[in-house]
Protein backbone atom coordinates (compact mmCIF):
# COMPACT_ATOMS: atom_id res chain seq x y z
CA UNK A 1 0.00 0.00 0.00
CA UNK A 2 1.25 3.09 -0.52
CA UNK A 3 0.23 7.01 -1.79
CA UNK A 4 0.39 10.37 -3.30
CA UNK A 5 1.10 13.85 -2.73
CA UNK A 6 2.28 16.07 -5.19
CA UNK A 7 3.63 18.99 -7.07
CA UNK A 8 1.69 21.57 -7.59
CA UNK A 9 1.39 25.53 -7.71
CA UNK A 10 3.73 26.77 -4.67
CA UNK A 11 0.10 26.88 -2.60
CA UNK A 12 -0.97 23.75 -3.54
CA UNK A 13 2.73 21.96 -2.17
CA UNK A 14 2.57 24.13 0.95
CA UNK A 15 -1.50 22.88 1.79
CA UNK A 16 -0.12 19.66 1.40
CA UNK A 17 2.58 19.69 3.46
CA UNK A 18 0.49 21.33 5.96
CA UNK A 19 -1.60 18.51 6.39
CA UNK A 20 1.44 15.98 6.35
CA UNK A 21 2.24 18.02 9.56
CA UNK A 22 -0.80 18.11 11.22
CA UNK A 23 -1.12 14.64 10.55
CA UNK A 24 2.51 13.33 12.11
CA UNK A 25 1.36 15.80 15.30
CA UNK A 26 -1.82 13.55 15.54
CA UNK A 27 0.23 10.92 15.25
CA UNK A 28 2.65 11.71 18.11
CA UNK A 29 -0.23 12.58 20.77
CA UNK A 30 -3.28 10.17 19.81
CA UNK A 31 -2.87 6.23 19.93
CA UNK A 32 -4.27 2.85 20.38
CA UNK A 33 -2.88 -0.69 22.15
CA UNK A 34 -4.23 -1.27 18.38
CA UNK A 35 -2.22 1.29 16.33
CA UNK A 36 0.86 0.83 18.66
CA UNK A 37 1.52 -2.91 17.62
CA UNK A 38 0.82 -2.12 14.05
CA UNK A 39 2.84 0.97 13.70
CA UNK A 40 5.96 -1.23 13.76
CA UNK A 41 4.96 -3.30 11.12
CA UNK A 42 3.65 -1.36 7.90
CA UNK A 43 4.85 1.11 6.15
CA UNK A 44 2.23 4.22 5.97
CA UNK A 45 0.24 3.15 8.92
CA UNK A 46 0.19 6.53 11.00
CA UNK A 47 -1.02 8.16 7.91
CA UNK A 48 -3.53 5.72 7.40
CA UNK A 49 -5.22 5.54 11.38
CA UNK A 50 -4.24 8.96 12.10
CA UNK A 51 -6.94 11.45 9.65
CA UNK A 52 -6.00 15.04 9.91
CA UNK A 53 -9.62 15.79 10.40
CA UNK A 54 -12.99 14.20 9.84
CA UNK A 55 -14.36 16.17 6.61
CA UNK A 56 -18.34 15.74 6.53
CA UNK A 57 -19.84 16.47 3.43
CA UNK A 58 -23.21 16.60 2.29
CA UNK A 59 -25.33 14.78 -0.16
CA UNK A 60 -25.09 15.71 -3.43
CA UNK A 61 -28.78 17.73 -4.21
CA UNK A 62 -31.11 15.71 -6.59
CA UNK A 63 -31.10 16.95 -10.27
CA UNK A 64 -34.20 17.80 -11.68
CA UNK A 65 -34.89 16.17 -15.08
CA UNK A 66 -34.56 18.62 -17.65
CA UNK A 67 -34.54 18.46 -21.65
CA UNK A 68 -31.99 17.94 -23.83
CA UNK A 69 -29.40 15.42 -24.10
CA UNK A 70 -28.54 13.04 -21.00
CA UNK A 71 -25.70 14.07 -19.27
CA UNK A 72 -22.99 11.45 -17.68
CA UNK A 73 -23.94 10.31 -13.92
CA UNK A 74 -22.04 12.40 -11.31
CA UNK A 75 -19.60 11.08 -8.84
CA UNK A 76 -21.05 10.23 -5.50
CA UNK A 77 -20.44 12.90 -2.92
CA UNK A 78 -18.17 10.88 -0.30
CA UNK A 79 -15.77 12.20 3.10
CA UNK A 80 -12.16 12.77 2.00
CA UNK A 81 -11.69 11.50 5.74
CA UNK A 82 -10.16 8.09 5.87
CA UNK A 83 -12.43 5.57 7.10
CA UNK A 84 -11.13 3.09 9.95
CA UNK A 85 -14.29 1.59 11.22
CA UNK A 86 -17.36 -0.42 10.00
CA UNK A 87 -20.25 1.07 8.80
CA UNK A 88 -22.41 -0.90 11.42
CA UNK A 89 -20.18 -0.41 14.56
CA UNK A 90 -20.30 -2.36 17.90
CA UNK A 91 -19.47 -5.92 17.87
CA UNK A 92 -18.56 -5.68 14.24
CA UNK A 93 -15.09 -5.92 11.66
CA UNK A 94 -14.58 -5.27 8.38
CA UNK A 95 -12.07 -7.61 6.31
CA UNK A 96 -9.86 -5.71 3.56
CA UNK A 97 -8.03 -7.76 1.28
CA UNK A 98 -5.19 -6.29 -0.93
CA UNK A 99 -3.22 -6.47 -4.07
CA UNK A 100 -5.57 -8.99 -5.88
CA UNK A 101 -6.68 -10.42 -7.63
CA UNK A 102 -4.30 -12.86 -7.88
CA UNK A 103 -5.01 -16.05 -9.95
CA UNK A 104 -4.62 -18.88 -7.33
CA UNK A 105 -5.50 -16.98 -3.77
CA UNK A 106 -7.92 -14.61 -4.38
CA UNK A 107 -10.42 -17.80 -5.98
CA UNK A 108 -9.11 -19.97 -2.41
CA UNK A 109 -10.20 -16.69 -0.29
CA UNK A 110 -13.83 -15.86 -2.35
CA UNK A 111 -14.33 -19.82 -1.73
CA UNK A 112 -13.40 -19.40 1.99
CA UNK A 113 -15.67 -16.10 2.78
CA UNK A 114 -18.55 -17.95 1.14
CA UNK A 115 -18.26 -20.93 3.29
CA UNK A 116 -18.28 -18.99 6.01
CA UNK A 117 -20.78 -16.15 4.53
CA UNK A 118 -18.61 -13.26 4.72
CA UNK A 119 -18.53 -10.37 3.01
CA UNK A 120 -15.39 -8.58 2.25
CA UNK A 121 -13.44 -5.31 0.53
CA UNK A 122 -11.08 -6.21 -1.88
CA UNK A 123 -8.46 -3.43 -3.46
CA UNK A 124 -7.06 -4.36 -6.53
CA UNK A 125 -4.33 -3.08 -8.35
CA UNK A 126 -5.32 -1.70 -11.81
CA UNK A 127 -3.37 -4.00 -14.34
CA UNK A 128 -4.12 -7.00 -11.96
CA UNK A 129 -7.61 -6.29 -12.38
CA UNK A 130 -7.34 -6.22 -16.39
CA UNK A 131 -5.60 -8.96 -15.84
CA UNK A 132 -8.23 -10.90 -14.20
CA UNK A 133 -11.64 -9.42 -14.96
CA UNK A 134 -13.59 -13.10 -14.49
CA UNK A 135 -12.29 -12.58 -11.02
CA UNK A 136 -13.53 -9.12 -10.99
CA UNK A 137 -16.45 -9.92 -11.69
CA UNK A 138 -16.55 -12.89 -9.58
CA UNK A 139 -15.79 -10.77 -6.55
CA UNK A 140 -18.85 -8.27 -7.33
CA UNK A 141 -21.51 -10.72 -7.98
CA UNK A 142 -20.80 -12.50 -4.77
CA UNK A 143 -21.52 -9.48 -2.95
CA UNK A 144 -18.31 -7.64 -1.98
CA UNK A 145 -17.17 -4.36 -2.37
CA UNK A 146 -14.25 -3.00 -4.88
CA UNK A 147 -11.15 -0.92 -3.52
CA UNK A 148 -8.73 1.08 -5.78
CA UNK A 149 -5.51 0.22 -4.97
CA UNK A 150 -3.55 2.29 -7.29
CA UNK A 151 -2.13 1.43 -10.85
CA UNK A 152 1.47 0.67 -9.62
CA UNK A 153 1.24 -0.12 -5.93
CA UNK A 154 3.88 3.04 -5.70
CA UNK A 155 4.88 3.75 -1.49
CA UNK A 156 6.54 6.50 -2.51
CA UNK A 157 3.79 8.06 -3.74
CA UNK A 158 2.92 10.56 -1.27
CA UNK A 159 6.52 12.22 -2.32
CA UNK A 160 5.77 12.74 -5.83
CA UNK A 161 3.48 15.12 -7.94
CA UNK A 162 -0.36 15.71 -7.37
CA UNK A 163 -0.32 14.38 -11.53
CA UNK A 164 1.09 11.37 -10.88
CA UNK A 165 -0.52 10.66 -7.77
CA UNK A 166 -3.73 11.18 -10.44
CA UNK A 167 -2.93 9.19 -12.79
CA UNK A 168 -2.00 6.32 -10.25
CA UNK A 169 -5.80 6.65 -8.65
CA UNK A 170 -7.88 7.08 -11.91
CA UNK A 171 -5.56 4.85 -14.39
CA UNK A 172 -6.61 2.26 -11.57
CA UNK A 173 -10.32 3.06 -11.47
CA UNK A 174 -10.43 2.69 -15.09
CA UNK A 175 -8.62 -0.56 -15.51
CA UNK A 176 -11.54 -2.00 -12.53
CA UNK A 177 -14.06 -0.25 -13.74
CA UNK A 178 -13.58 -2.19 -17.50
CA UNK A 179 -13.12 -5.23 -15.55
CA UNK A 180 -15.93 -5.18 -13.31
CA UNK A 181 -18.36 -3.23 -16.08
CA UNK A 182 -19.07 -0.49 -13.83
CA UNK A 183 -19.56 -1.62 -10.71
CA UNK A 184 -19.09 0.71 -8.10
CA UNK A 185 -15.99 1.11 -6.69
CA UNK A 186 -16.21 2.71 -2.81
CA UNK A 187 -13.46 3.21 -1.83
CA UNK A 188 -9.61 4.12 -2.36
CA UNK A 189 -6.54 2.77 -0.30
CA UNK A 190 -3.08 4.51 -0.59
CA UNK A 191 -0.23 1.79 -1.49
CA UNK A 192 1.15 1.96 2.32
CA UNK A 193 -1.31 3.74 3.97
CA UNK A 194 0.19 7.09 2.99
CA UNK A 195 -2.00 9.48 1.79
CA UNK A 196 -2.07 12.84 1.08
CA UNK A 197 -4.68 15.83 0.90
CA UNK A 198 -4.78 15.68 -2.58
CA UNK A 199 -4.76 11.96 -2.89
CA UNK A 200 -8.14 11.77 -0.91
CA UNK A 201 -9.28 14.56 -2.31
CA UNK A 202 -9.15 12.91 -6.13
CA UNK A 203 -10.75 9.82 -4.65
CA UNK A 204 -13.56 11.55 -3.01
CA UNK A 205 -14.03 13.91 -5.95
CA UNK A 206 -14.37 10.63 -7.83
CA UNK A 207 -17.02 8.68 -5.54
CA UNK A 208 -14.12 6.61 -3.75
CA UNK A 209 -13.88 7.43 0.42
CA UNK A 210 -9.96 6.88 1.57
CA UNK A 211 -9.62 3.53 3.08
CA UNK A 212 -7.38 3.00 5.96
CA UNK A 213 -7.59 0.16 8.73
CA UNK A 214 -7.10 -0.64 12.40
CA UNK A 215 -5.52 -4.02 12.72
CA UNK A 216 -2.57 -5.13 10.49
CA UNK A 217 -1.43 -8.73 11.64
CA UNK A 218 1.81 -8.44 9.47
CA UNK A 219 1.02 -10.56 6.59
CA UNK A 220 2.93 -8.58 4.32
CA UNK A 221 5.84 -9.72 6.01
CA UNK A 222 5.83 -13.29 5.71
CA UNK A 223 6.00 -13.61 9.27
CA UNK A 224 4.39 -16.98 9.26
CA UNK A 225 0.30 -18.27 9.94
CA UNK A 226 0.98 -18.26 13.82
CA UNK A 227 2.53 -14.93 13.90
CA UNK A 228 -0.22 -13.64 11.87
CA UNK A 229 -3.16 -15.08 13.85
CA UNK A 230 -1.71 -14.16 16.71
CA UNK A 231 -0.61 -10.48 16.27
CA UNK A 232 -4.67 -10.22 14.75
CA UNK A 233 -6.62 -11.68 17.77
CA UNK A 234 -4.15 -9.05 19.91
CA UNK A 235 -5.07 -6.13 18.03
CA UNK A 236 -8.96 -6.93 17.15
CA UNK A 237 -11.24 -4.49 18.61
CA UNK A 238 -14.92 -3.78 18.23
CA UNK A 239 -15.29 -2.34 14.98
CA UNK A 240 -12.02 -2.11 13.67
CA UNK A 241 -11.26 -2.79 9.52
CA UNK A 242 -8.44 -5.63 9.14
CA UNK A 243 -6.02 -5.52 6.58
CA UNK A 244 -4.89 -8.89 5.37
CA UNK A 245 -4.00 -9.52 1.54
CA UNK A 246 -4.45 -11.98 -1.29
CA UNK A 247 -2.55 -11.13 -3.75
CA UNK A 248 1.11 -9.25 -4.31
CA UNK A 249 2.63 -12.68 -4.10
CA UNK A 250 2.62 -15.94 -2.29
CA UNK A 251 0.05 -15.69 -0.02
CA UNK A 252 -0.46 -18.86 1.63
CA UNK A 253 -0.14 -18.16 5.15
CA UNK A 254 -2.90 -15.19 4.93
CA UNK A 255 -5.01 -17.94 3.63
CA UNK A 256 -3.98 -20.06 6.32
CA UNK A 257 -4.31 -17.74 8.66
CA UNK A 258 -7.67 -16.45 7.38
CA UNK A 259 -9.14 -19.92 7.79
CA UNK A 260 -8.30 -19.74 11.45
CA UNK A 261 -9.34 -16.52 11.89
CA UNK A 262 -12.67 -16.41 10.60
CA UNK A 263 -14.52 -19.00 12.68
CA UNK A 264 -12.63 -17.50 15.75
CA UNK A 265 -13.97 -14.26 15.27
CA UNK A 266 -17.65 -15.35 14.73
CA UNK A 267 -16.95 -17.36 18.10
CA UNK A 268 -16.27 -14.20 19.96
CA UNK A 269 -19.35 -12.66 18.99
CA UNK A 270 -18.13 -10.63 15.95
CA UNK A 271 -20.36 -9.92 13.07
CA UNK A 272 -18.85 -8.95 9.42
CA UNK A 273 -19.32 -5.16 8.20
CA UNK A 274 -18.13 -3.01 5.21
CA UNK A 275 -16.28 -0.06 6.35
CA UNK A 276 -18.01 2.90 6.54
CA UNK A 277 -18.00 4.80 2.67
Amino acid sequence: MRSKRGSRPTTVAFAAAAGTVAVGLLTAFVGTSAGAAASGRHPGWEQSVRAARVQQESAAPEQKPHAGPARPKAPRKVSRSISHRTATGGRSVSLTLDDGPHPEWTPKTLDLLRRYHVKATFCLIGPNAERYPKLVRRIVAEGHRLCDHSVDHDTGMDHKSVAYQKRQILGAKRMIDKASGGARIYYYRAPGGAFTPASRRVAAEHGMRPLGWVVDPGDWQLPGTEAIVRHAKEQVEDGAVILLHDGGGDRSESYQALRELLPWLKEQGYSFSFPKA
